[in-house]
């Protein structure tokens, strides 16, 4: 189908064919065409311009954008939106003053979601995950990593990515799944964690790609959950079956998590909020994406991580949602680049491009994903007019987005 979108107040987000992240100071350029027209063919953006230059061309579809902005979609590269029930529970231990610490060690967190998914079945986690997929694609969203995780057991972690590849199969948007076993210790092996680290590389990897379930492999390193060592152990056993590696690193404490992640190649490390400069040295010149949630830490009440320091370091951060039960409990990326912009002094252009083309980066997708670009996946949304780029991060709860577009189709809710 051959889709033109016309009277576009600003396109946002363009970008030249063949960049695939944004590093240092350029992330804080945004490069904008005013007064614009849009077309689309077959699913892939095909050309744009001035709306002086537009003539005649045979089109299946018209779309008046009536002086609102386009931009991409974003492209969330952190989510655990497979799981079951909710935790609003802990969210009222948090206002008593516990600590997601302290809800961990009484049996919460993780290991409260586990028990919840193992007692739900495949098609009741399917039908709550795209209640949550549907969500997200309205909010501008175009492009989800989704990590399991909450399974805990070969059985149960083989069901979550199940999920995810039936999500891949039927949602419009891009889906990339990860292997996430070493989440946390399940139950049965508090005491015995090198045991159920045997268990994630011998027997549940080993499944996971039999089925090519997962395109990544990801490790919680940090405090009270795995070790370096582990972590090295883990991701060595997932590159032999062909899954990239992928870490949560130095959310609760500076773990090594970061450095052994880039001496893996992992795509990225997320979390970051305990970040020292030999954590950013170690990432400078690597392929590793520094990935921030600041969701999280806006919910969790923690410190936010150092993306001033990350980015004036020449460093190509990206931005994810974190989109879970327990510790953010939103996917909302709008979100997201307004709390980068306000507790973390991004610039609205800096954010933006963290959120969109360096978050496609940081799940391998921004070949095809996440700038306004000739040949990509005509994947954007339109927003109400606005009078400036940065109106969308400021006006941070105004309904903003009018339309959005997946492959070159309208998406509704």
């Amino acid at each position: 189908m051959r889709l033109l979108v016309k009277n576009i107040g600003t396109i946002v987000g363009i970008e030249t064919a063949g960049c695939m992240r944004l590093c240092g100071e350029e992330m804080d350029r945004l490069e904008t065409c005013d007064d614009a027209w849009l077309l689309c063919d077959g699913g892939r953006i095909a050309a744009f311009g001035f709306m002086e230059t537009l003539g005649d061309m045979a089109v299946d579809k018209v779309v008046d954008a009536e002086g609102g902005m386009l931009f991409p979609s974003f492209c969330d590269s952190h989510t655990h939106l497979v799981y079951a029930g909710s935790r609003e529970q802990e969210f009222l231990d948090k206002i008593h003053g516990l600590s997601y610490e302290e809800i961990a060690r009484r049996g919460g967190g993780i290991l409260n979601s586990a028990d919840l998914l193992h007692a739900t079945s495949e098609e009741e986690l399917y039908r709550q995950a795209m209640e949550r997929v549907r969500e997200i694609a309205a909010k501008g969203t175009g492009a989800v990593e989704i990590k399991s995780g909450y399974g805990l057991t070969t059985a149960d972690e083989l069901k979550m990515l199940r999920v995810v590849r039936r999500i891949r199969e039927t949602a419009p948007l891009a889906v990339r799944a990860t292997f996430l076993g070493a989440h946390a210790v399940p139950r049965d092996y508090i005491g015995r964690q090198e045991e159920y680290v045997e268990l994630v590389c011998s027997e549940m990897l080993p499944a996971v790609a039999a089925e090519g379930l997962a395109d990544f492999v990801d490790v919680f390193c940090d405090e009270g959950f795995f070790t370096v060592a582990q972590t090295a152990r883990i991701l060595k056993a997932g590159r032999k079956l062909g899954l990239r590696a992928k870490i949560h690193a130095n959310e609760l404490a500076v773990s090594g998590g970061v450095q052994v992640g880039v001496e893996y190649d992992a795509l990225s490390v997320d979390h970051l909020e305990r970040m020292g400069g030999e954590e950013i040295a170690a990432l400078h010149g690597a392929v590793t994406s520094p990935t921030m949630l600041p969701g999280a830490a806006f919910f969790l009440g923690m410190s936010y991580p150092p993306a001033r320091e990350m980015i004036n370091a020449g460093l190509g951060v990206a931005l994810a949602s974190d989109y879970n039960p327990g510790s953010s409990p939103s996917g909302d990326m709008r979100m997201v680049v307004s709390l980068a912009c306000i507790r973390m002094k991004m610039t609205p252009a800096e954010a933006l491009n963290a959120a969109t083309l360096n978050g496609a980066y940081a799940m391998g997708l921004s070949r095809d994903y996440g700038s306004i670009t000739a040949g990509k996946v005509a994947n954007f949304f339109i927003t109400a007019p606005m009078p400036s780029v940065a109106f969308m991060p400021y006006a941070y709860t105004t309904p903003l987005i009018r339309r959005v577009f997946l492959a070159g189709e309208e998406f509704v809710a």
